[in-house]
């Protein structure tokens, strides 16, 4: 594989190729398209035949794009390491002591002995033909030097010349990961996430790629900071032909200073690539994220949570007269969300007080969770452990534990601000509510929120800049909790979307996709948020007919048809609901139930249908034996009918059994000659249904059906 000087890591149809000559950073001869077995001599070879010529005006040396670019070998875009000590040793010039290849992964260790600085470099290719990689860096100055204030430290990935389109994500609360797409010119493209947790509006995965790219179609290569606070990340393109995407932490000034012998480690800045589209790059984070030893194994319960049916008006009788609803449609788990502790009659008074409110609760929670498990549901509570309300007793008591700076507090957020995970006492005050809760309950479920974003997040009595070791401690709290309560599921939600990242699902069972459960809007979100995650780690529910956050009414297989492709739950007083709906959901369920092993582990495909207005996704089994597509209808169509779709993923040469889904396989349209094929089937090879496709039914808009795939012998 390696001959020392440069390596060749292989896996799944991906490469990465360093050049680990003298005693620089590495650098990557090639990421992108497997190519095969590579001699030391080939690759030295690759490396000669890509170096530049020298350009006019510019520094007299060819300039190396290491993994962390250096402002000292003459690169003049953004640098990967800023800093200083007392504004000396501001630019760095590592030279490598040692290297260490196991397997797929290297580990270098490289000092700048002028600036007294030691940096570990680790990169390493997965299973999956995901990279990550990360960096350490350590102090080696003596006591009488001044500190090093880290001001950055960004992981750099170069890109071809053909990738000449950038796609990210932005949004808002209700809205999160809502596509952009522009072209990649000079200059750079960056995103910085300044909110103290990875934000409503997050790139998620910085995409970039040959023109057009698309879910099954183009090169594209994306990258993705595993970090829950601050964090940047950026696609450079320079005048000089290096085009790079690269990102890490983004600490607040002062934020990280490194004392004698002190280190900070970044967050993983994962790189993943797609030679045949979005599908493929988002299928090495599934792949990856899937063969982690802690990724959630067995069927991912249907969870029935209570926020929308009930808000803050709890009373017994209504929440067992849920449960008995949860528990005839087939719910498998119930979550008592928020409105159950001290002084919570409203949003605007309580949290911090993480105790149940004897008024509303005489016997605590006990007749609830008995309840609801007598019925053979598991028993979940909602928390939302990293705020405080000023009128909380907790606030009263302790004010010096709001973050804050400046003698002065942050303006409120939703009537809340943020408790100071920092300090130890904050840190130990919550480890002890929250374990004695999930004992004393028997929880297996924390819906754990986060609702505001963090504004002059000031540490201790000097109001030092706290959200690095914010989110290190709320790191520290998940894995103390899950390491007491090994069976506890935790939930990342965030105003619905706003903590969705490798470094939070480290530590979580699945995030809250959106406070927004519009089936309409839970398609785009869903679509998106599934380039990082794969369905079972999207919580996916089914709202009330008219859903809340924007007033429109879909039909029940539009909410279940969209839900059906995450991690199935209610978000519905289904004690309103009609018989009739009851019973319909129930089918829904017991559906979800029967495809639960094909969703959760099979590959997610998309279609890049020619009509807009007609979304077609779906899950192939990883042996092509099985699959399920939706097509969904999103909008009117300027064209009726729409053409054929094609379902792509399945194996070329055999052939399969198409048919309609129910619940979900009537044609929602006009009253039409129903399609040929439709009421039994067709039996066609895989290349055929990639390739040529079948006709679509028409529907009208905020419609769905979906479309069972078996193979067959023949």
């Amino acid at each position: 594989m390696h001959d020392g000087s440069y390596l060749n890591f292989r896996a799944a149809g991906t490469a990465l190729v360093l050049d680990c000559t003298g005693d620089g950073l590495p650098r990557v001869v090639h990421w992108g398209a497997d190519l095969g077995e590579l001699t030391g001599e080939t690759m030295a070879a690759m490396a000669r035949a890509a170096v530049p010529q020298v350009a006019w005006n510019n520094v007299d040396v060819v300039v190396p794009l290491a993994l962390l670019p250096e402002h000292s070998a003459g690169w003049q875009g953004t640098p990967g390491l800023t800093g200083h000590r007392a504004g000396t040793d501001f630019s760095t010039a590592f030279a490598v002591t040692s290297r260490r290849v196991e397997g797929r992964a290297l580990t270098v260790v490289a000092e700048d002995p002028v600036a007294a600085l030691e940096l570990r470099l680790e990169i390493e290719l997965t299973d999956s033909g995901l990279v990550r990689q990360r960096a350490g860096l350590t102090s080696l100055a003596g006591e009488d030097a001044a500190p090093f204030t880290l001001d950055g430290l960004l992981l750099a990935l170069p890109l071809p010349e053909r990738a000449t389109e950038l796609l990210d994500m932005t949004g808002r609360h209700l809205r999160e990961r809502t596509p952009q797409r522009h072209a990649f010119t000079l200059g750079t493209h960056l995103r910085d996430g300044r909110k103290g947790r990875t934000g409503t509006d997050a790139v998620t995965v910085h995409l970039a790629g040959e023109a057009g790219f698309g879910f099954r179609t183009g090169e594209v290569w994306g990258l993705h900071v595993g970090w829950s606070g601050n964090h940047r990340s950026l696609a450079e393109r320079t005048h000089t032909g290096v085009s790079l995407l690269a990102g890490g932490e983004l600490p607040l000034p002062g934020e990280i200073i490194l004392g004698p012998g002190e280190s900070y480690t970044s967050p993983w800045v994962f790189g993943s690539y797609g030679r045949h589209g979005l599908d493929e790059l988002a299928g090495r984070f599934h792949g990856y994220l899937r063969a982690r030893p802690h990724h959630p194994s067995g069927p991912r319960p249907v969870t029935l949570n209570v926020w929308e049916a009930v808000y803050f008006r709890h009373e017994l009788p209504k929440l067992k007269e849920l449960a008995d609803a949860a528990a005839e449609v087939g719910a498998e788990r119930f979550v008592l969300d928020d409105g159950w502790f001290r002084g919570r009659r409203n949003d605007r008074a309580g949290l911090g007080d993480w105790y149940v409110d004897e008024t509303v609760w005489p016997e605590g929670l006990h007749p609830l969770a008995e309840y609801v498990r007598g019925l053979g549901l598991e028993f979940g509570l909602w928390v939302e452990p990293e705020m405080v309300s000023p009128d909380s007793d907790l606030a009263r008591a302790h004010p010096e534990w709001i973050m804050a700076t400046g003698g002065r507090l942050p303006p409120e957020s939703r009537n809340q601000q943020v408790l100071d995970l920092g300090n130890p006492e904050a840190y130990a005050y919550l480890l002890e509510r929250l374990d004695a809760l999930v004992g004393e309950y028997a929880l297996t479920y924390l819906k754990w929120d986060h609702n505001r974003d963090l504004v002059e997040a000031g540490h201790g009595p000097t109001g030092r800049a706290g959200v690095h070791a914010q989110t290190r401690a709320v790191y520290r709290l998940l894995d103390e909790l899950r390491r007491r309560h090994p069976e506890l599921e935790i939930e990342s939600c965030s105003s619905g979307g706003g903590r969705v990242d490798l470094g939070i699902l480290e530590r979580t069972d699945r995030v809250w996709t959106s406070d927004c459960i519009d089936a309409l809007e839970r398609q785009r979100i869903q679509r998106w948020t599934g380039v990082l995650l794969p369905p079972e780690l999207m919580g996916a529910h089914v709202g009330a007919p008219t859903a809340h956050t924007t007033g429109r009414t879909h039909g029940l297989e539009f909410r279940a048809g969209t839900a059906l492709f995450g991690h199935f739950g209610i978000e519905w007083d289904l004690t309103s609901a009609s018989p009739e709906d009851r019973a319909a959901l129930a089918e829904w369920i017991a559906l979800h139930k029967r495809l639960r092993p094909l969703l959760h582990t099979g590959r997610v495909v998309r279609e890049d249908h020619a009509d807009p207005a007609l979304w077609v996704h779906g899950v192939v089994a990883e042996d092509g034996g099985h699959a399920v597509f939706a097509l969904a209808q999103v909008a009117t169509g300027v064209r009726v009918p729409s053409g054929n779709v094609r379902l792509p993923g399945l194996v070329p040469d055999a052939l399969y059994r198409v048919a309609p889904l129910p619940p979900a396989d009537r044609s929602r349209g006009p009253a039409l000659t129903p399609l040929a094929w439709w009421g039994e089937g067709v039996t066609l090879p895989g290349r055929v249904l990639a390739e040529a496709g079948v006709r679509a039914p028409i529907q009208h808009p905020e419609r769905l059906v979906l479309l069972e795939a078996h193979r067959v012998e023949g």
